[in-house]
């Protein structure tokens, strides 16, 4: 998967709170995206992400499940993304619901096919910004999360979440310095393909969510942007 990993370049990213049509879910899955993400803030439930699960697995596309309740975690995906929120301002979002994920479901997990994320969220406005008692940091303080994720923790992967805004890619270049071999993943905002190619130029793997549901087309444009 690693390897995988280092290649991948695009990720749709599916809400399974949120209506997609069958139509739709097969443009983006035969789109030639890297992996799908399932995942939410809201009203993320085992049946939402388990019936978005069946769907998906009628194409081959990868398939993650990024975790972000318990009681929504579900087999059958190809990888698991476990969020550690960096810029919260309680220990729940960076360490204890992980812990009571290992002590509960330890004996079942395959290490390979588990992934955790340093997550940063950098829109004030987002959902998962004030679910997760998130506070705004300064780029300092991004660029030292961004260290602390590769040479404290030496985690796989640092997100940088915008959650529907569009970001600073002068930002994005400067945390991307910090970093070697941990991956730098952004999400938010991006709209059409030139956005795509922007971020990309210094993410290694850029994210669309939101676009899916309000311009499928312009979605589908940001995977051949970034090739």
């Amino acid at each position: 998967m690693q390897t995988t990993l280092n290649e991948w370049k695009h990720i749709f990213k599916l809400d399974p709170a949120k209506e997609i049509s069958d139509a739709h879910l097969e443009m983006v899955c035969e789109s030639g995206t890297d992996a799908v993400i399932v995942g939410g803030t809201d009203n993320v439930t085992l049946d939402g992400v388990l019936d978005l699960l069946m769907r998906i697995r009628r194409y081959s596309v990868p398939c993650i499940l990024e975790i972000s309740r318990m009681e929504a975690i579900a087999p059958g995906f190809d990888y698991y993304f476990i969020p550690m929120v960096m810029n919260s301002n309680v220990k729940k979002w960076m360490m204890d619901m992980q812990h009571q994920a290992i002590k509960q479901y330890r004996e079942l997990m395959n290490w390979k096919d588990i992934f955790f994320e340093g997550y940063c969220i950098l829109n004030k406005d987002a959902k998962a910004f004030t679910h997760t008692n998130s506070f705004m940091p300064d780029d300092e303080d991004v660029m030292a999360y961004a260290y602390m994720a590769e040479h404290v923790f030496h985690l796989p992967i640092f997100y940088m979440e915008y959650s529907g805004k569009y970001g600073e890619p002068k930002l994005i270049e400067q945390v991307k310095r910090q970093l070697v071999s941990t991956l730098l993943f952004y999400g938010g905002g991006i709209e059409n393909d030139s956005q795509a190619r922007e971020m990309k130029e210094h993410a290694d793997v850029i994210i669309v969510g939101n676009r899916i549901y309000t311009d499928i087309e312009e979605a589908l444009k940001t995977v051949k942007a970034v090739r």
